[in-house]
């Protein structure tokens, strides 16, 4: 029997990108969107890689929309073997900046979208007694960066939900990987929220310069979700500053991470 995955925020961006690799592996491919018109085109360019794409309207604020989601795949497919938490929005900004509402919607999306995903599809996953959740966090989830902490502190929660599930959840054969990458060419930028100015040049910059595409990423996540393996660090600079965050004394990071600040602004 073909293989089936489900991917929210897959219509654009990395999550497209991992949507199109699956299908090319002639997996099942549905793939979830608030966007509909985007999403019926990436169904489009889905269908001409396997026999079964399909786009599913979905809003991770809605507990509902996921569910609606798990019983179509049910009924269609039987179950699915990979759910990928994908979808998330991101803000920037210092503390005193960014307003509660701001906080709320991105709480909302970044860290209760992975949880509504987890929630509704892991008794499925119990039930065919077996499954894998991929959730997308950041290295920001690792990596204290200046004035991003609403964005930050939702990735982070996501690394802890997952590392809390990848035990929670190991006796039911249901398998947790997390995705931790640093900047790379994606859409993130299309629905950022920002009180500094000019963000937009300067994330478009950082993006610029990642050696990685969202096709790269994607072919490491495949390959961890094979081996059941937990972390996904794609990016080298960023996995050698988290060793450097989780060796080195707190006061010496500070400093380290304070100076990677300034230049960034300078280089505005």
């Amino acid at each position: 029997m073909k293989k089936r995955i489900f991917i929210t925020g897959g219509a654009s961006g990395f999550g497209f990108a991992l949507a199109e690799f699956y299908a090319q592996q002639g997996w099942r491919v549905a793939i979830g969107d608030i966007q509909e018109q985007a999403g019926q085109q990436a169904q489009q360019a889905l269908a001409q890689l396997t026999s079964d794409a399909r786009f599913l309207p979905c809003d991770v604020t809605k507990e509902a929309d996921l569910q609606r989601v798990a019983d179509t795949l049910s009924e269609a497919w039987g179950g699915v073997d990979v759910v990928v938490n994908n979808a998330g929005v991101a803000q920037v900004g210092a503390i005193e900046t960014v307003s509660l509402e701001d906080w709320e919607w991105i709480i909302n999306i970044n860290l209760l979208g992975v949880v509504r995903g987890c929630k509704v599809f892991t008794p499925i996953f119990k039930q065919q007694k077996q499954g894998h959740f991929v959730n997308i966090a950041s290295m920001a989830g690792l990596l204290d960066v200046p004035n991003m902490s609403a964005y930050n502190s939702t990735k982070s929660a996501v690394v802890s939900l997952s590392e809390t599930l990848q035990h929670e959840l190991a006796p039911s054969n249901i398998g947790v990987t997390v995705v931790c990458p640093s900047f790379f060419r994606t859409n993130l930028g299309s629905s950022m929220r920002s009180t500094v100015p000019n963000m937009d040049k300067t994330l478009d910059k950082l993006m610029s310069k990642s050696d990685l595409t969202a096709t790269d990423i994607a072919k490491q996540v495949a390959a961890a979700v094979s081996q059941r393996q937990f972390y996904v660090l794609p990016h080298a600079t960023g996995r050698r500053i988290w060793r450097l965050k989780r060796w080195l004394p707190r006061g010496l990071y500070a400093k380290l991470m304070q100076r990677q600040f300034t230049k960034v602004k300078g280089s505005k």
